[in-house]
């Protein structure tokens, strides 16, 4: 695979991650999402920049549940989140 489809498929999975994030905050589901985002722009971080930790905690969490083949830890994630700034340990 080139790298241009490489690059290509990650913009497209950062995007889509992205607006995953922003759904979530817009349909306050889970609140976790909305009040991270409310959190961290309150302390100072960049939209662009708390979006971008979201989607890492997300894409951590889908790379589990595709690892494991189990459902969405949703206790997880909201408390991943809720630790944010301080990213997680990628999962095992």
């Amino acid at each position: 695979m080139s790298d241009t489809l490489i690059d290509e498929d990650e913009a497209f999975a950062e995007a889509t991650l992205t607006q995953a994030i922003e759904n979530q905050i817009e349909s306050d589901n889970p609140p976790a999402a909305k009040a991270t985002f409310n959190k961290l722009t309150l302390v100072g971080y960049e939209r662009e920049d708390i979006l971008n930790m979201m989607a890492h905690v997300l894409a951590i969490e889908i790379d589990a549940i595709l690892e494991q083949d189990r459902p969405f830890d949703t206790a997880w994630y909201e408390a991943a989140l809720r630790a944010l700034p301080e990213l997680p340990p990628e999962k095992v």
